[in-house]
Parts: structure tokens; C-alpha cells; sequence
């Protein structure tokens, strides 16, 4: 039976509207959310030049900004091309070696990451929701040290506990069954924690990271889309968030078709929506130094960001669905993203700040990249000052004779009165 059903174009239309929002939703929450879990406690710079001592404590614990890793310009510069070494790369492995391993592997590498995002989304929701409710979770802390030196430190919780267990359940019926609604759960994982933990540190950085992937986006579609469609028909991996086209009246038991969106698409303009929304709390700390995590202020530039990302989307998805063409989605992504950063900056008549921020994790690692390079250049300097004394011919040294030593040298002069005897002092 279900190999003969054929569904009516009525059906067909609104399976692909339930699937675009589907998508959509995928998409945005897991920026918007990842966003503001990205945002930092602002600190007064003032505060933050003099050195204050305290006892930390479980209460300073808590307040701890989780780790995060951030990208300057040159960073997002190589990004698009290591992402198509990559994929060239995947293309050459899967010709070389049996697709199944391949799969095998790849796999078990996202599973293993699926499981630490799902984990770390897990226990931040849950904690969200028990402080909510007003229920204080016991915690335990794994301390391996010696008395001169802290190696590793840890803290978890009874939630810790319950989402590993829950993650590595749910990383096992992935693997088995590669079941969609498992892949989406651990891609909208890995695309919220992604958004958390990696950080754009200015907008220049955040241009050329979408202006780059827009390229190879643009390049990989049209230029070499069969390289593209053979890595993605050979590999199933939980790299993209997917939805069936029409889930309403299909039959059980029949294989669904898929409409997806690419993690990237969905992480690296969440990275400028998240700059966005950081920009705006760096503007608030300006004003109000006591800003502290306080997420109460305004946000001109993360909304016109979010919005214009939904209106890419949308216009992606009208076009494609109009055309019944492939297109490449990160363009309409870039440009609508990038156009509100500029229209809103132009409208608000702030250009020259925002251009010119810079965070201040971009700055405190441009300060620490800055004083390694002069530490390498003296280095050198000292190298080649060490090298250049051992290859320099030695010096002559002109030996004057003695007997021009002892002419040249004036002899004193001695008078000797008349009156005294040999051996007397002179008067």
C-alpha cells in the first residue's frame, strides 16, 4: 500500500510549509538561546584594572563565566577555506575506502560530541527550570592536586549525572538506528553549544567569516555541486537539522524525503547574531558600569540581527520553493545579516563604534598575541647578535715593542743635593 501512495498537491504544499517552519524553528531558537548563553557578566574596566583578593567559594563558583574560544579576523579569514579542504578531503577518503567505514567513523565521533553537547544543553535547561521551581540541587567537586599545583577541578551536580546518562542513551540509539528525531537532538545540541562557546571578537571578523563561507557556499553549488552531492548522499551524520516534506497522512512503514539546514548555516550567523547582542550589552555596560548579568537592556542590534536571519530564511525558502532550484542559503543569510548591522548603524548614527569594536576577549588575546611576538622577535634579535659575534673574524691586536714602550715612557727625574751623602734623602 505504501508504495503506491501518492499524495495530493494540496498535501505536497502543506507538508513544505510544516517543514519550512519546522526548519525555522530548528534554526532560530538555538541562536537565540545560544546567544544570550554566550554573554558574559560585565564587569566595570576600572574594577577590572585593580587587583582585588577574595576567598573563592561555591558562591563564586556559580558565578563563573563558562570557558569560550574567540575567532579575530584572521581566524574567520582561513575558516571557509579549511572548511572546503575538508570537504575535498571527505570527497578523496570516501573514494579511497569503503563508504560503510568511513560512516562508521564519522559516527562515532559525532556521537561522542553529540553526547558532551546534549549533556552541557541538558543540565543548563534543567538547572534553568529547578531555579525556576525554587529547588536547590546538592553538588560535588573533584579536586586532583599536589600541594604546589592544581591540575584539574570539577564541579557536577545530581543533574550532571542524570543528562550523561541520559545523553549517552540517546548518542547508543543514534548510532543503531540513525533515527532523525535522535540527529536533530543532537545537531540543535551541538549548533546551541557551538553558539555558547565560540565567539566573534568585531563585526570585521563577523564580515568576513559570512563573507567567506557566501563564496564557498556560492562555489560549492554551482562550481562543484557534484563533489558536494556525493559527500552528502554517501555520509549520514548529524551535521544538519532535518524535517520531513510531508509528515500529515503519510504512511507508516514508508521512508520519509527530508528537508534540511546545514549546521554551518546555522552556527556561523548565530556567531554575528551573538556579536550583535554582546555589542549591545558592551554599549548598556558603557552607560551603567553595575550592569552585572543583567540582560534588561536594549538590544537595537540583536533584533535587527534575528530578524533579518528569519527574513533570509524566508526568502530562501520562496525562492527555492518557487524555482524548484538548489540555491545557496548561506548568501541570503550573509547579506541580510550583515545589511542590518549596517542600516542600524546607519540609522542610529554610530557607525564609527561599531566598526571599530573590538570585544574585550578579541583584546585581551591581541595584547597576549602582541607580547609573544615581541618576545620572539627579541629572541631572534639576541640569536642572530650570538651568531653574528661567533662568525666575526678577531680583532688584530698591534703589540707595541718594549723598546719603543720604554722610550716613549719618560724617565724621572732625580736631583741630588751637593751636600748629601749617598744614602741620605735629598733636601
Amino acid at each position: 500500500m505504501s508504495s503506491k501512495y501518492q499524495a495530493s498537491p494540496t498535501q505536497v504544499e502543506q507538508g513544505l510549509y510544516i517543514a519550512y517552519a519546522s526548519l525555522a524553528t530548528l534554526a532560530v531558537v538555538p541562536i537565540y538561546f545560544g546567544a544570550f548563553s554566550s554573554l558574559k557578566k560585565w564587569k566595570n574596566p576600572e574594577e577590572n584594572s585593580r587587583k582585588i583578593k577574595r576567598q573563592i567559594d561555591d558562591e563564586d563558583d556559580e558565578d563563573q563565566d563558562a570557558p569560550s574560544e574567540s575567532f579575530s579576523a584572521d581566524d574567520t579569514f582561513k575558516l571557509p577555506i579549511l572548511g572546503s579542504m575538508a570537504l575535498f578531503g571527505l570527497h578523496y577518503v570516501l573514494g579511497e575506502f569503503d563508504t560503510a567505514y568511513v560512516n562508521y567513523a564519522l559516527t562515532t565521533y559525532f556521537s561522542i560530541m553529540g553526547l558532551f553537547a546534549t549533556t552541557q544543553v541538558g543540565v543548563n535547561t534543567l538547572t534553568a527550570i529547578l531555579g525556576l521551581l525554587g529547588i536547590k540541587v546538592d553538588s560535588w567537586r573533584i579536586n586532583l592536586a599536589r600541594p604546589s599545583k592544581e591540575f584539574y577541578t570539577a564541579k557536577f551536580t545530581l543533574v550532571h549525572l542524570v543528562m550523561l546518562v541520559a545523553s549517552v542513551m540517546l548518542a547508543g540509539y543514534y548510532a543503531a538506528t540513525k533515527n532523525w528525531i535522535a540527529s536533530n537532538i543532537i545537531a540543535f545540541s551541538l549548533a546551541l553549544s557551538a553558539v555558547q562557546v565560540f565567539s566573534l571578537d568585531s563585526f570585521k571578523a563577523g564580515i568576513f567569516l559570512l563573507g567567506g563561507l557566501c563564496i564557498s557556499d556560492a562555489y560549492w553549488t554551482y562550481g562543484s555541486s557534484e563533489i558536494l552531492q556525493a559527500v552528502i548522499k554517501q555520509v549520514d551524520i548529524p551535521i544538519k537539522v532535518v524535517f520531513p516534506r510531508l509528515i500529515l497522512g503519510w504512511p507508516l512503514g514508508k521512508a520519509y524525503r527530508f528537508a534540511s539546514l546545514g549546521l554551518g548555516e546555522i552556527v556561523a550567523p548565530g556567531l554575528f547574531v551573538a556579536l550583535c547582542l554582546r555589542y549591545d550589552q558592551h554599549r548598556a555596560g558603557q552607560r551603567n558600569a553595575t550592569l552585572g548579568r543583567s540582560t534588561g537592556f536594549r538590544k537595537p542590534y540583536f533584533i535587527a540581527s534575528l530578524i533579518a536571519y528569519i527574513l533570509g530564511l524566508g526568502v530562501h525558502f520562496y525562492v527555492g520553493h518557487t524555482l524548484k532550484t538548489t540555491q545557496p542559503l548561506i548568501a541570503y543569510l550573509s547579506v541580510a545579516c550583515i545589511l542590518s548591522v549596517f542600516l542600524t548603524a546607519m540609522v542610529r548614527g554610530d557607525s564609527k563604534q561599531v566598526f571599530g569594536y573590538t570585544s574585550e576577549a578579541g583584546l585581551a588575546i591581541a595584547k597576549a598575541k602582541k607580547a609573544a611576538l615581541d618576545k620572539k622577535r627579541r629572541l631572534q634579535a639576541q640569536k642572530k647578535q650570538a651568531a653574528a659575534r661567533r662568525t666575526a673574524p678577531p680583532r688584530a691586536i698591534h703589540r707595541v715593542p718594549k723598546e719603543e714602550v720604554y722610550a716613549a715612557k719618560p724617565s724621572p727625574s732625580v736631583s741630588v743635593s751637593e751636600e748629601s751623602t749617598p744614602g741620605s734623602p735629598a733636601i
